[in-house]
């Protein structure tokens, strides 16, 4: 461990008996951030001096720089956020950019030299993780964690700290939210008596949830209609997102797993391309040409959000945290008619990311001030209240929280069992692989054999 580092774990102690020494509040109650105690100094005057000396807070004059995506996770931070500043004295600013734009942003600030770097907290993406650690440019955290006051990894989904908690047995991140990928759908469509009527003519069988990814493709196809018979689809299936790489290869990896298959079997050998691959990608094409808007394959996120909270979709399989998003009616029109369960076949993608401290961190002793009391029960309950994704389990079981989002028992069983992405040097250039080979398939201009026989070769060699 670096100097630094030995001296920030000596020095936190002394830190956080200050930031953290009020009372936590009633449940009932917003929480507030932990108060600094006054100093044995100060509480004890001279007789000539005035009856109350000023409390000195801990990081006075102090600024750190943290870079986030610009997500709604970050919105609640950014929500909650003056009370720390109150509290400590520090100023904290947030730098928000888009998801395609962080990670060629922070690679030449993670391999500037020992506390040269621009930021001085950082939040990584379960894609970059094997990466920024073997590479050394994360701080480790193990010796931080076992004084802290407010961060316990057992208070985590054990799935969270796996992905963006601990790697090669040391912690690296403290996980931060959580972006398992779930089905989304239309519950008043589902249960409509003429929709069920019909579906019943048609299949022989009962309008239900799918149980596997056939049914979930067969279902979404049965929804793709014209509602008003001017002779035009206005209702699809499946709001997809076929835009390459990250968000197709995302969704597709939900029916890869629901079919049984994976990317890499436990000895890394590539199976992308056995029965199960190929039987996935089949769905995933004919859901595409035949469940979703004919603008899909170019979708992203926000393309297949807009479809789905403007009724034009049965469903979708998105971030679980999206049904919060659809029951706000300043961005929806079907709050209230939505809800969530697993991934049909029960198997979905696991996606999270993590607070960092970077090896180039100017100020790590403020940084880990800072993850400490973000990541504070109080506060990741008050950030679960705003509509966050949790990645504690004493948050997503609390009363409160479970009052206000009920959905949320059923959506940490989805992050407790669902798969993350490999976690490898080269993740995010198996994405880039994943995505090309899948827009192939849906574009016709290869076999979707063709497809996965020709990205397994490539992947072989990105195995580190």
């Amino acid at each position: 461990m670096s100097p630094k580092a030995i001296r920030l774990v000596f020095s936190l102690g002394v830190i956080f008996a200050l930031l953290l020494g009020a009372c936590a509040p009633q449940a009932t109650e917003a929480p507030s951030a932990p108060q600094p105690a006054v100093s044995e100094a100060a509480s004890a005057p001279e007789t000539s001096a005035p009856a109350e000396a000023p409390a000195t807070k801990p990081f006075e004059g102090v600024t750190i720089n943290i870079m986030m995506e610009g997500v709604p996770d970050t919105e609640f931070v950014q929500a909650v956020l003056p009370k720390f500043q109150e509290a400590t004295g520090m100023t904290v600013n947030i730098e928000v950019l888009n998801y395609a734009l962080m990670h060629e942003k922070l690679v030449p600030q993670l391999t500037a030299p020992e506390g040269a770097g621009s930021y001085d907290v950082i939040v990584v993406d379960n894609y970059w993780v094997g990466e920024f650690v073997n590479a050394g440019w994360l701080m480790e955290l193990d010796d931080m964690v076992a004084k802290s006051q407010t961060i316990k990894l057992e208070d985590y989904l054990p799935s969270m700290v796996e992905m963006v908690g601990k790697l090669h047995g040391k912690t690296y991140m403290i996980p931060f939210y959580n972006y398992a990928m779930a089905l989304i759908y239309r519950d008043d469509l589902l249960n409509d008596p003429a929709l069920q009527d019909e579906y019943k003519q048609k299949y022989g069988k009962d309008l239900a949830l799918p149980n596997s990814p056939e049914e979930y493709v067969e279902l979404a196809k049965f929804m793709t209609r014209d509602t008003n018979g001017d002779g035009q689809i206005d209702l699809y299936g499946s709001a997809m997102m076929g835009l390459r790489p990250d968000p197709t290869t995302m969704e597709f990896l939900n029916y890869l797993y629901s079919s049984g298959g994976r990317i890499y079997d436990e000895n890394w050998n590539v199976t992308i391309n056995n029965e199960a691959g190929v039987k996935a990608l089949t769905l995933y094409v004919d859901a595409m040409k035949n469940a979703a808007p004919p603008g899909a394959p170019a979708y992203g996120f926000d393309e297949a959000f807009s479809t789905m909270a403007q009724g034009q979709a049965f469903s979708y399989i998105t971030f679980n945290w999206m049904l919060p998003q659809l029951n706000d009616p300043e961005k929806s029109q079907v709050v209230d008619k939505c809800k969530v369960v697993r991934v049909p076949g029960g198997k979905g993608l696991l996606g999270g990311w993590g607070w960092a401290i970077p090896v180039s961190s100017p100020n790590p002793e403020a940084a880990w001030a800072f993850i400490e009391w973000v990541e504070s029960f109080e506060i990741a309950k008050e950030r679960a209240l705003l509509g966050g994704a949790p990645a504690r389990a004493d948050v997503f079981e609390d009363p409160d929280v479970l009052a206000k989002y009920p959905h949320y028992s059923e959506v940490e069983q989805i992050v407790g069992e669902a798969i993350p992405f490999p976690i490898m040097s080269r993740s995010p250039q198996v994405v880039e692989e994943l995505g090309r080979a899948i827009s192939e398939a849906v574009a016709g201009s290869k076999s979707v054999v063709d497809a996965l026989n020709e990205v397994a070769q490539v992947l072989k060699g990105l195995v580190d």
